[in-house]
């Protein structure tokens, strides 16, 4: 029985990066073994153990056989026999197959095994597939995507992508589940350069069979006077970027993405112009949130920011009155933390504009501003004092809430 350690962390070791985690590979072992040894069985699908003290996990080396369309589709063989290699021409990239043992005490010990030229396709900063098993699971699609936002001076090779969108064309991509995809999805848009995943998507044709909504932006040009890079595809990456180099969270990503679908709608006889296409957006978004099954945390912000982004650009130019209806829109004065969110996501739009990167966004302080004194009105005190005239409630609080505005913004020195 020998244990290696796998895939990610001989990959970052090489790159002098920090790994996150391990995966282990045990060649040379059975079940029985492994439990004898005091491993604790955990695998659904195929042979995983926990370590009995360090809880880490432990796969049995395995080889795969296609049984089914989709990812799913599996039958998995794990017997003591199956060689290290085996195991590792399963993997996806080839900068992913590569092991090293690792002695009793959990170090790395002795040369990187690399049988398929990971080290190679290292230092040549290209993602390469292993074997043609990697068609046989397009999850691997959404990896080999996701690789290329964190690792975002890599490419992809040409045989590659080419085997991805034969992948795409042969329906593969269709068996995927919703959660699968939005996992993915996620962690791409977590990653340094979210921009280069769906780069990635698009050249092999994933993109327009995920996410129609978002493929079909690049091509459709806006009003260069406020968008000198013109195409919206373009301008919807330059805004996620900017999102991730500012460390944004999930959600304020996952607005960025989204906030312009409606412009892939807009009829070509009134192009550059897109007047409501925020209407359009929020149709769209919510077709595509019901789809992949984003969670709510995502769906919510996202909502707010397509229907208001707009508004919220153009908001330095509103007076109190039209300021409080904005954050009463906005749920702001209940729900603070996702209305600074909402600001986050709509500066990253403002500055993902070519030669807009570093403008002063003040909008964000003047909406945080009047919310704040919108939030000092005692809403309570005025509901008291209409007790003998219930229905007066709601527009005597909004009233208080403007005079509360005005009064804020008169002191703002933007």
């Amino acid at each position: 029985m020998q244990i290696y350690a796998v895939g990610g962390a001989i990959r970052d070791q090489l790159l002098g990066k920090p790994s996150q985690d391990r995966d282990y590979v045990v060649v040379g072992a059975t079940p029985d073994q492994m439990e004898a040894l005091g491993y604790k069985p955990v695998g659904k699908d195929f042979p995983v153990f926990l370590h009995p003290q360090t809880k880490a996990e432990y796969a049995l080396a395995r080889t795969e056989r296609k049984t089914a369309v989709g990812y799913k589709g599996f039958a998995f063989y794990c017997g003591a026999d199956v060689k290290l290699e085996d195991d590792l021409v399963r993997r996806d990239l080839t900068i992913n197959a590569m092991a090293q043992a690792v002695d009793e005490a959990g170090h790395l010990v002795g040369p990187v095994i690399d049988p398929y030229g990971g080290r190679q396709d290292l230092a040549a900063r290209c993602f390469r597939h292993v074997s043609d098993a990697f068609a046989e699971d397009p999850v691997r699609i959404l990896r080999a995507a996701r690789f290329a936002a964190r690792f975002h001076d890599f490419t992809v090779a040409p045989e590659t992508v080419a085997l991805m969108r034969a992948m795409v064309e042969a329906g593969e991509v269709d068996a995927l589940v919703p959660e699968r995809v939005w996992q993915e999805l996620a962690r791409g848009l977590m990653e340094a350069r979210p921009s280069r995943m769906f780069a990635v998507l698009r050249e092999c044709g994933a993109l327009a069979k995920l996410l129609p909504e978002l493929e079909r932006l690049w091509g459709v040009p806006q009003r260069a006077d406020y968008h000198p890079e013109v195409d919206t595809g373009v301008h919807v990456m330059m805004v996620v970027d900017h999102a991730a180099a500012t460390g944004a969270s999930l959600p304020v990503r996952f607005a960025a993405l989204v906030h312009d679908l409606g412009k892939g709608t807009t009829p070509a006889d009134v192009l550059p112009r897109h007047i409501g296409h925020e209407e359009r957006s929020v149709k769209l978004l919510e077709q595509v949130c019901a789809r992949l099954r984003v969670p709510n945390d995502c769906r919510e912000l996202a909502l707010v920011v397509a229907r208001e982004h707009g508004n919220i650009h153009r908001s330095l130019e509103f007076g109190a009155a039209a300021v409080t209806r904005l954050l009463e829109r906005c749920d702001a004065l209940r729900k603070p933390e996702r209305f600074a969110e909402a600001l986050r996501a709509c500066e990253a739009d403002a500055r993902g504009r070519l030669g807009f990167e570093d403008r002063d966004y003040p909008q964000a302080a003047r909406l945080l501003a009047a919310r704040e004194a919108a939030a000092s009105i005692d809403a309570g005190a005025i509901a008291k004092a209409c007790a003998d005239n219930v229905a007066q409630i709601k527009e005597r609080v909004h009233q208080a809430r403007v005079a509360a505005v005005e009064e804020r913004l008169a002191q703002l020195v933007l």
